[in-house]
């Protein structure tokens, strides 16, 4: 298929039986990954990349947070002592990993909340 050449899904499918917690997951599921239902079933069939929508919102607060900590750190380095400084550094590399993790679709806190 050329890229001037535009093409049309005509062709259908069956309806698909599930029971109703399987239709919900299934609506969930393509919700959060910002996609239509028939988009993402038809991705799932064909094995394709399903990627899922990061919050933009949440992204766009943590990122928030992990600049007024940096301001933070940055501001108190000469006049705070070394164990708040520590601390405030511990809580910008959690930020980053939050932000990072959050990205990547993956919980990288399990790890802390197992050992809690």
């Amino acid at each position: 298929m050329s890229k001037s050449e535009s093409r049309n899904r005509t062709a259908l499918l069956p309806s698909i039986r599930c029971f109703p917690e399987e239709k919900l997951e299934i609506l969930q599921s393509a919700q959060a990954a910002g996609l239509s239902v028939g988009e993402y079933l038809r991705r799932c069939a064909l094995g394709r990349r399903i990627t899922p929508k990061t919050d933009t919102k949440l992204m766009m607060e943590l990122q928030r947070l992990g600049g007024l900590q940096k301001h933070l750190f940055n501001e108190g380095r000469g006049n705070v002592s070394e164990v708040f400084s520590k601390e405030y550094s511990e809580i910008l590399v959690a930020i980053k990993k939050a932000i990072i993790s959050i990205d990547m679709g993956i919980d990288g806190f399990a790890e802390q909340r197992t050992k809690s």
